[in-house]
C-alpha cells in the first residue's frame, strides 16, 4: 500500500493505492474507493535504451569540414542585471574600448539609480538592451569581448 499527498489547485488530496494488477487499481482518494482501469500498452520510458559501444572496425568515422579555432579573443563575456529595474542611461557604445570598473550604463530599481560597470576589460560587441527597457535580475545587459 502506498500513500501520496497532492496538492492541485489549492486542494489537498490524500491517495492511497490499496492494489494493482495489469489492468485495475485499487485506490482510495480522500476516502472514496476508486477502481481504476488502466491502459494496456506500456508508457515510454522517461530515459534511452543503453547502446552497446560500437566495435573496432565496426563504423568508419565521416570526414567533415575541418575545425576553426577561433582565437580566445574573441570569447564574449555578458555583464548581467544585478537586480530588476529600468535602464535610464546607456554610456557606452558598440565597438568602445572599456576598463573594468568603468561605468556602461544606470539601472534604477527600488527608486534608486544603481551604476552598471564594467567587471573585466574588453570592447563592447553588443548592447542587449535600450534606455527605458525593464530587465530582470540575471538578464544579460551588455556582452563584452
Amino acid at each position: 500500500m502506498k500513500q501520496y499527498k497532492y496538492m492541485i489547485n489549492g486542494n489537498p488530496y490524500n491517495v492511497v493505492v490499496k492494489s494493482t494488477s495489469d489492468e485495475i487499481a485499487e485506490v482510495e482518494v480522500n476516502g472514496t474507493a476508486y477502481t481504476v482501469e488502466m491502459e494496456k500498452k506500456p508508457a515510454k520510458p522517461l530515459t534511452t535504451p543503453f547502446k552497446k559501444p560500437a566495435q573496432a572496425g565496426e563504423a568508419q568515422p565521416k570526414v567533415g569540414a575541418p575545425v576553426v579555432k577561433r582565437p580566445a579573443s574573441t570569447k564574449l563575456h555578458a555583464l548581467k542585471s544585478p537586480l530588476p529595474g529600468i535602464v535610464l542611461d546607456i554610456t557606452c557604445s558598440v565597438g568602445d574600448t572599456v576598463k573594468k570598473g568603468q561605468k556602461l550604463l544606470i539601472l534604477e530599481a527600488m527608486k534608486m539609480e544603481n551604476n552598471i560597470i564594467a567587471d573585466t576589460d574588453g570592447v563592447i560587441k553588443e548592447i542587449k538592451v535600450h534606455k527605458g527597457d525593464a530587465v530582470l535580475e540575471g538578464a544579460d545587459l551588455i556582452m563584452i569581448g
